[in-house]
């Protein structure tokens, strides 16, 4: 590891958004913790953006798990030195039913992953930036645009997307003494596998099934790059990037 390279940790490294947003920056010359839950997917996600091992760590993470969490972030640390970056991406969805017929067990999964993985992701690598010299970074975290706008039958979500965006906010507030910046990106209708059904159609607020449009995951990727580049003293709090002709302003 070079001196002036910037080390990120990024979680749900394995598929979709966390995935290409851990192969930019590798191909940007940071060094990468990428953390998920199936380690053979991480190792592919490395060999497909031709890093080397140096600059990489792959780390078999499930982030509800306060034992995980640690490890990875102790493995991060022991391997790079710091922490600049935290992409807090990890996140599930539920069957889309109403409130009434989802099982107590799955919406407390959700909250599980996308609230208290995202919680504990960002309580480590505050304490790491606080204490580090010099000290600072950056955590951007995956709110989603369910973090302002539901869709239907999607209560543990959306739920879990708004109290996002008041951890991004808190953050933003609470590390203005450490040097430490927190943003959000809210992201509308990325072409990944866990978006593939928004393509095929899906139920809108009126009842019909709608076929909607996306956009390649490469925009996201080039969006958090675009934060995670930005010295310390600027911040971008809240972006939206969605594909341009999907039903979202105006939902419904």
């Amino acid at each position: 590891m070079k001196e002036s390279q910037k080390v990120a940790v990024v979680t749900g490294a394995g598929t979709g958004v966390g995935k290409a947003v851990a192969q930019i920056f590798l191909q940007h010359g940071y060094c990468v913790a990428l953390a998920g839950r199936r380690e053979k997917l991480l190792h592919s996600a490395v060999s497909e953006a031709g890093a080397d091992s140096q600059s990489t760590l792959c780390q078999q993470t499930d982030v509800g798990c306060e034992e995980d969490v640690d490890d990875l972030f102790d493995a991060t640390v022991g391997r790079f030195g710091r922490i600049d970056v935290l992409f807090n991406n990890a996140g599930i969805g539920a069957r889309p039913v109403d409130i009434d017929e989802l099982p107590l067990a799955e919406w407390q999964a959700v909250l599980n992953t996308n609230v208290h993985g995202a919680y504990l992701c960002a309580r480590r690598a505050f304490g790491q930036m606080k204490s580090q010299d010099p000290k600072g970074g950056r955590i951007i975290n995956n709110g989603s645009i369910s973090a302002s706008m539901p869709r239907v039958n999607s209560t543990p979500y959306t739920v879990s997307k708004h109290a996002m965006s008041g951890l991004t906010r808190s953050i933003a507030l609470d590390g203005r003494p450490h040097n430490i910046a927190c943003g959000q990106i809210d992201i509308g209708n990325a072409s990944t596998e866990m978006a593939k059904p928004l393509g095929e159609g899906v139920r809108q607020p009126n009842g019909t099934i709608m076929a909607e449009p996306l956009m390649d995951v490469a925009h996201v990727a080039t969006s958090v790059l675009h934060m995670a580049e930005l010295p310390l003293d600027a911040n971008v709090l809240f972006m939206n990037v969605m594909a341009t002709t999907m039903p979202f302003v105006g939902r419904g």
